[in-house]
């Protein structure tokens, strides 16, 4: 496999990011990376190479399947690396149900397993496999390797999963599963090489993006986490509500008579931050805002990330550090100030130079828990683990 090139996509509601990496040795080196925006119309394809980034404008639509825009956007790619040499395409997977514990070869069995998975995960499920689809369809001699979001959390003890639900439904799969284990595998071993005193501690990882999730670790391993059955559990996030009284979706099917369709899409597109706030559900924006409803959004944003971690920090009996991520949790510093300050009870307090810098350590030597910032990055995850898959075929 020396000085084979591998591709990564991680796929989310409104994007696709590609990530490009030279095999050398075994190991995955990153040497470039996109980013596809399907909020832009015509669809806009990012290349980054080094230092050099280039918008490029794709014709394509994405109605139907995706072998039109993965067509165009691997033309634009082999005008900038020598594709002959690809040896495999790794694929971010959000749901793996109970069957996919680790990554896996897709074939066709585990390929119907992942598209049978779709109803568990509506919002990301569906662009992974038409990816799939459209890889097959273009290369299909490729061999292609799924990473499981869900994987990471399968170290959770069967009482920490279990919904207080008849028993015969957590026997069919309806427990938590928990999800964004990729990045949280990512920042577990971003924590051994870095911070390997604190790696063996308790640690609340704090995943705050457009999806927002929370992971609480020991000595590396999963313990707890915020998102449970679905993508929709835990704290509100960008358009997603949250934790939700399920008497208020009886009320809402029954009462007020709304279908399930209805439904889904407010929970999922015009909940969270867009809801509260009905102004967006970019935290940037609402930073910028002097609305009152966007401080109230923000607000109620901190309050539950902070609920979650205490609660999270209950399941691991301690809490020694906090680890903030992703792209609010890297940027941020407003945000992560008000989420310390609701855990000032627990011994968090935050040095305000090296927050305002997004420093890698912003608690202050006074403060009982330490306060971090790491960058994530699932796609190294999944290029690391498409290489294992690769040298065990």
């Amino acid at each position: 496999m020396r000085d084979h090139l591998l591709l990564t996509f991680n796929p989310g509601s409104s994007s696709i990011k590609i990530g490009l990496f030279q095999v050398v040795g075994g190991s995955a080196r990153r040497i470039g990376k996109g980013i596809i925006d399907f909020q832009k119309q015509p669809l806009i394809f990012c290349l980054t190479e080094g230092v050099d980034r280039t918008e490029i404008p794709l014709q394509a639509s994405t109605a139907g399947d995706l072998h039109d825009v993965l067509e165009e956007t691997l033309g634009w790619l082999a005008r900038h690396f020598s594709l002959d040499g690809l040896a495999a395409a790794g694929h971010r997977v959000v749901h793996g149900g109970e069957r996919f514990t680790a990554p896996v070869h897709i074939d066709d069995d585990s390929f119907k397993a992942i598209s049978d998975l779709i109803p568990l995960a509506p919002l990301h499920q569906p662009q992974s496999v038409r990816l799939i689809q459209a890889l097959r369809h273009l290369r299909p001699g490729l061999m292609q390797t799924a990473s499981f979001d869900t994987a990471f959390h399968v170290t959770q003890e069967d009482l920490v999963r279990r919904f207080a639900l008849p028993r015969a439904l957590h026997d069919r799969g309806i427990k938590r599963y928990g999800f964004h284990g990729l990045s949280y595998k990512f920042i577990a071993g971003e924590l051994e090489r870095n911070f390997s005193g604190i790696a063996k501690g308790r640690v609340i990882v704090a995943h705050l993006g457009s999806g927002a999730s929370l992971c609480a670790l020991q000595d590396g391993i999963s313990r707890d986490t915020s998102m449970s059955f679905s993508t929709l559990d835990g704290i509100p996030m960008a358009t997603r509500c949250g934790t939700l009284d399920p008497g208020v979706l009886l009320h809402l099917l029954g009462q007020e008579k709304q279908n399930v369709a209805a439904v889904q899409d407010m929970l999922y597109h015009q909940s969270g931050l867009l809801g509260v706030s009905g102004i967006s559900g970019d935290s940037r924006v609402l930073l910028e805002s002097d609305r009152a409803e966007a401080s109230e959004a923000l607000g109620l944003f901190a309050l539950r990330v902070g609920g979650e971690i205490a609660r999270l920090a209950a399941t691991l009996g301690g809490l020694d550090a906090l680890v903030f991520t992703a792209g609010i949790g890297e940027h941020q510093p407003e945000i992560r100030a008000a989420i310390c300050g609701r855990l000032a009870w627990l011994g968090v307090k935050v040095d305000g130079s090296a927050n305002g810098g997004n420093a890698a350590t912003i608690s202050s030597p006074q403060s009982k828990i330490a306060a971090l910032i790491i960058a994530t990055d699932e796609e190294q995850v999944i290029a690391d683990e498409a290489v294992s898959v690769l040298l065990q075929a």
